[in-house]
């Protein structure tokens, strides 16, 4: 199957005018067990993982007194890895959390697309104030506030029943709470004016295009189901 090609500034157009909550269905396909849900569930975990986001990013900012993700995570102690690659990875990775205190933000990806950036027409669709770093560290840095918080935040108390027998219950977690919640922190502490889930196409695109447009393509056939 041959995939239509689309222009990166033309995708990130389109993507930066969708609204959070109307990410949901992209959000929740990423989950294992989204399978399990309605979509009137998805909508109602959106919303609520969108507040607990923002809510935790006004916390953290109020505790630390800064809005700087770099200066957050000296203040939270994290350590913090600015490696070109992942090691002995099968997949593109852009950023991760491992517990309790490690970073990892891989920047042959920041870098493929801060050429991009460049762009005087993707700088005023993203308004200029795109940091990719800043935007994946932040994002992580949501991960070890959950973690902290593991007993009271939203992400982590709310579960799904998937079966029962007699007096036995299985509930799971919904992983894609945790993904939806630091989205939103990550756009509140860093203050762009799209969602953070359209880094998926940005950071894919040097990558490998085509996959980057199927991936774009996936995005609308989500968002035109919902309209």
């Amino acid at each position: 199957m041959i995939r239509e090609s689309y222009p990166l500034e033309v995708m990130l157009r389109s993507l930066a005018e969708i609204a959070d909550a109307d990410w949901y269905r992209y959000a929740f396909s990423r989950d294992p067990i989204n399978r399990k849900f309605n979509d009137a569930q998805r909508r109602i975990w959106m919303e609520k993982s969108i507040t607990c986001g923002r809510e935790y990013a006004e916390q953290i900012r109020k505790e630390y007194g800064c809005n700087d993700p770099k200066a957050m995570a000296e203040a939270m102690k994290m350590k913090v890895f600015y490696p070109e690659l992942p090691k002995n990875a099968d997949r593109v990775l852009f950023a991760e959390y491992r517990a309790p205190d490690r970073i990892y933000i891989y920047m042959d990806a920041v870098n493929r697309a801060g050429k991009y950036l460049q762009r005087p027409e993707i700088k005023e669709i993203l308004a200029g104030k795109t940091d990719v770093s800043s935007v994946l560290l932040a994002h992580e840095l949501f991960h070890n506030v959950e973690e902290k918080y593991k007993k009271e935040i939203y992400t982590r108390t709310e579960k799904i029943q998937l079966w029962s027998l007699g007096v036995i219950h299985y509930t799971s977690p919904i992983i894609a709470l945790s993904e939806i919640a630091a989205m939103a922190f990550a756009k509140e502490l860093t203050g762009i004016s799209y969602s953070p889930y359209i880094m998926d196409v940005l950071l894919m695109y040097d990558y490998s295009s085509e996959d980057a447009c199927g991936l774009y393509e996936e995005i609308l056939g989500y968002r035109d189901l919902h309209q």
